[in-house]
């Protein structure tokens, strides 16, 4: 399978590396306006950096004829520009997260990925951390009896650089709980398996970034936050995000809490920790157990060997074998519940999802 990629920074670099794993993958063209993003792509590439077609923006590779899916891993601003040429040259899509940076721009992917039959996939890394799938399938499976209570913790370091500091900007990202977050209310609507009603988040700017300054202007992007999500089936989720927390020992920490149990999974420990209910002053029975990762899919990224796995799937849904497991829909109501937080959080109130339209 001949893949493009469109951004060749720091993401569209993860994702040569894992192509470099995956049986039957080939990079054949690369699409970036910067000189230095293509030299970081072409030294991963290595030995095969000569063979790959260079473009300076997506029509361009579009129109080669040079590939059969693209990998679009340009800035999120972009996304929706990024995406036209490649939807009328009727190609396999991977998007990465999040899927635009506004609710109007995402739910016109969705239209155009609806009118064509060629895979488009919006990449939700985490799903596919093998312990974090392990996890929520344990939960799907019913281990923890009826699902009650989602909590999801990152305690990670500040955002990195890139290239034009763009994502130092709402205006370009979405804002912080679109930009980082998306994955996480993918995760909780993937295990609540329920729409969100409604959202509050208490969220600011109180350490990172604040002595930048870029033309005169400051940055405008939540480190830190607390972000309730009630649901549909009467479960209620809890996002507690902190950006300066670069020392902790698990970067994400999810519990499930049933009406029988509680099952968490530690990340990168790789720990799944199961506590049933044994009433009051009973021994615990607490359970802990490691999940494996395969140490090529470790290396070759640094989403916990989830971008490795998450392209076994997307290649196998491009050949017929498999189903499309994360929609344009799905990237659409993760970019919606970020929007919804980041509305809360400037506007110090609950939002209502019915406010958004979706």
């Amino acid at each position: 399978m001949r893949y493009g990629l469109v951004g060749a920074g720091m993401m569209g670099v993860e994702h040569i590396n894992n192509l470099a794993i995956t049986p039957g993958a080939v990079v054949t063209a690369l699409a970036d306006p910067t000189g230095s993003s293509l030299g970081w792509a072409k030294t991963a590439l290595k030995e095969r950096a000569d063979d790959v077609a260079v473009f300076d923006d997506a029509a361009g590779l579009a129109a080669s004829g040079l590939c059969d899916a693209v990998i679009v891993a340009s800035p999120n601003h972009t996304h929706r520009d990024v995406l036209v040429p490649l939807f009328d040259a009727g190609l396999h899509i991977l998007c990465e997260k999040p899927v635009a940076t506004r609710i109007e721009d995402a739910r016109w992917i969705v239209d155009r990925a609806a009118q064509s039959d060629k895979v488009f996939w919006t990449a939700m890394e985490y799903r596919f951390m093998p312990p974090a799938a392990e996890f929520i399938a344990e939960v799907k499976a019913g281990r923890i009896g009826r699902l009650q209570m989602l909590s999801i913790r990152e305690h990670r370091f500040p955002f990195l650089p890139k290239v034009g500091d763009w994502n130092r900007f709402s205006r370009n990202t979405g804002g912080t709980m679109v930009e980082k977050c998306c994955h996480f209310f993918d995760l909780m609507r993937l295990i609540t398996g329920a729409e969100a009603v409604r959202v509050y988040c208490s969220g600011a700017m109180d350490v990172n970034h604040l002595d930048e300054d870029y033309a005169g202007e400051r940055p405008d992007i939540i480190d830190n936050s607390y972000t309730t999500v009630d649901f549909d089936n009467g479960v209620r989720a809890m996002l507690d995000l902190s950006m300066f927390a670069d020392g902790a020992e698990n970067q994400e920490e999810i519990a499930a809490v049933g009406d029988q149990a509680r099952l968490e999974v530690l990340i990168p420990e790789g720990a799944i920790v199961y506590s049933p209910r044994v009433g009051f002053m009973n021994p615990k029975a607490v359970e802990r157990r490691l999940v494996d990762v395969d140490a090529a899919a470790l290396n070759a990224g640094s989403h916990h060997g989830s971008t490795f796995y998450e392209h076994q799937k997307f290649n196998a849904a491009v050949r017929g074998a498999g189903p499309v497991e994360v929609t344009a829909h799905d990237g659409m109501m993760a970019v919606a519940i970020g929007a919804a937080a980041e509305i809360s959080a400037r506007e110090h109130r609950v939002v209502e999802m019915a406010e958004l339209g979706v």
